[in-house]
């Protein structure tokens, strides 16, 4: 992370904004996908745009919700190695963010304005202790949200 404070310090772990994401994502998936994507193992060509929005907007708003456990797992973790920025996962509408029906999480792990952060950083061992704690993260959230097998496509 960078700041124009240089004493602005902490680890960071952004989700998908919920208000944005549903016609961002909507968007996007019309876009790559042209109209015709699997939405929980179903094939959408045959619907109107309507009910394709719906689909893509409730399947979006379950994957906000398993990125924001995810990044709180992750967030636990990270602040035992470093000061938290936050206390919270924070929402904002990072381009990286927007998988469908993947949880997505972006970690900042400390701010490189920060002359103190920015030397820990170039550290390998702290960098070894970062990568762990969010490896840990994700593990933690793996055993409380096992991933389920995907569903076959219904035409």
């Amino acid at each position: 992370d960078s700041f124009v404070r240089r004493d602005a310090r902490g680890s960071s772990v952004y989700a998908l904004s919920e208000r944005r994401a549903s016609s961002e994502g909507a968007r996007a998936l019309a876009k790559n996908q042209n109209d015709a994507d699997l939405i929980g193992g179903v094939h959408l060509g045959g619907h109107d745009d309507s009910m394709k929005r719906t689909l893509m907007d409730l399947t979006q708003t379950g994957t906000i919700d398993y990125s924001l456990r995810l990044g709180n797992s992750v967030l636990k973790h990270l602040g035992s190695v470093n000061t938290l920025h936050k206390g919270r996962v924070e929402q904002a509408s990072f381009a990286v963010l927007t998988a469908y029906d993947v949880p997505s999480i972006l970690v900042e792990t400390a701010f490189i304005s920060n002359p103190e952060e920015e030397k820990r950083l170039a550290n390998k061992a702290y960098q070894d202790k970062l990568a762990r704690a969010i490896l840990e993260g994700i593990k933690d959230y793996l055993q409380r949200h096992p991933p389920r097998p995907s569903p076959v496509a219904l035409n």
